[in-house]
């Protein structure tokens, strides 16, 4: 029996996830923290969502907005020939979407706790907003940042609810290991359960103690 199918899936679509949401979050924390832009409260609020949300509920109302009658699943299979929904692809959108908090209020926590100071020294030597966020403000929000990808990325390797919602239970394309240890305890595969569980623990004990270290070390 080949177990490491369901490991691999899960990590191609947990790095996958952790990359998109790492551009939207990090991009979105520094608009919540750094811009008076109208709306960046809504912005936050509705990014927190997912955390109070159900995760059926999270996952219906993907399911709704990634169909194939919907604008965004018509414009997908239009470029790509098949539907996002009960894809590997739509696993990776419903993991970002389900991780996007835990990356997007830590990295604006960090972003908050950096010293206007540096950054107002760097606009006296005429660097463009976009490189001050860059050259300055990130590398300085650096762990906090981090921090943030890091449980970004353990939230989308444990989804559950919205990937099945989304993606469904496809062994071999869209069962992650959530979902495959789901399938053994139903199916009275104490072992296989145990194996996939195990994996899962020492990956979310490995990401908990990554983020305990930057927050410990020092700046």
């Amino acid at each position: 029996m080949d177990w490491s199918s369901p490991l691999l899936l899960s990590l191609r679509v947990s790095l996958c996830a952790t990359a998109l949401t790492g551009v939207v979050g990090i991009g979105g924390a520094w608009v919540i923290a750094r811009t008076s832009l109208p709306g960046r409260r809504a912005l936050e609020l509705s990014a927190t969502l997912p955390i109070v949300l159900p995760p059926t509920v999270l996952g219906y109302y993907l399911l709704v907005a990634l169909g194939r009658n919907s604008p965004i699943g018509e414009a997908w299979e239009s470029l790509f020939g098949q539907p996002l929904v009960f894809t590997w692809q739509g696993a990776v959108v419903a993991a970002s979407v389900a991780s996007l908090p835990y990356c997007l209020r830590t990295a604006r926590a960090a972003i908050s706790d950096v010293d206007v100071r540096y950054e107002q020294a760097a606009r006296t030597m005429g660097l463009p907003e976009w490189r001050i966020a860059l050259q300055v403000t990130l590398p300085l929000a650096r762990r906090g940042v981090l921090a943030g990808l890091a449980l970004a990325f353990a939230r989308a390797l444990g989804d559950f609810g919205t990937t099945l919602m989304v993606a469904g239970n496809i062994p071999g394309r869209t069962q992650t290991m959530p979902i495959a240890i789901y399938d053994a305890v139903q199916a009275g595969n104490d072992h296989r359960a145990l194996y996939l569980s195990a994996v899962l623990s020492i990956v979310a004990l490995s990401v908990l103690a990554a983020v305990t270290l930057l927050e410990r070390r020092p700046a």
